[in-house]
């Protein structure tokens, strides 16, 4: 009996060792309202290449571990919305699309808010990094299509003022 309940105990530890070194599960929520309780949220507006503006309800990825979960599990967003990663140091940094089940286009902006350089249509799941150009401060996620459609390019500028969010 007391073998049995060694080995019971065991096999329940072995279990509950692997179940805390697995990733963040799904939510149940498929939309970004699970984002909310991890995350603050903010309005930017985009300059675009042809002068227009654009406002976006963002959900702001300040810190490391919102940094690493990003959009994963998000299956749905509103076309006005999106998430901005904030750096304190200007690096060169790549995304991936692990877990994450949309297409986003990627745009990276210097400390300035100039926008640096624009990934379109990422394929979801992909492991694939995709990489600033050069050392940036801003990674902007939008759904696909958006930078296409509303002229968002090179010549674009996102102005964020983390003091008022």
């Amino acid at each position: 009996m007391t073998r049995i309940l060694s080995i019971v105990i065991f096999a329940s530890a072995l279990v509950a060792s692997f179940s805390a070194c697995s990733e963040p599960q799904e939510s149940a929520s498929p939309g970004v309202a699970s984002l909310d309780s991890e995350f603050d949220r903010g309005t930017l507006t985009i300059e675009s290449d042809d002068g227009a503006r654009h406002e976006f309800d963002i959900y702001l990825a300040i810190d490391v571990d919102q940094q690493h979960r990003g959009l994963m599990f998000v299956r749905k967003m509103p076309e006005s919305t999106g998430m901005l990663f904030v750096y304190e140091h200007s690096e060169m940094h790549s995304m991936w699309m692990k877990n994450t089940y949309i297409s986003l286009d990627i745009i990276f902006a210097r400390a300035d808010g100039t926008v640096s350089s624009v990934i379109h249509d990422t394929q979801p799941l992909s492991l694939t990094s995709q990489s600033s150009v050069e050392p940036v401060n801003y990674v902007l996620e939008l759904n696909a299509g958006t930078a296409r459609r509303l002229n968002i390019g090179r010549k674009s500028r996102i102005i964020w003022d983390p003091a008022n969010d």
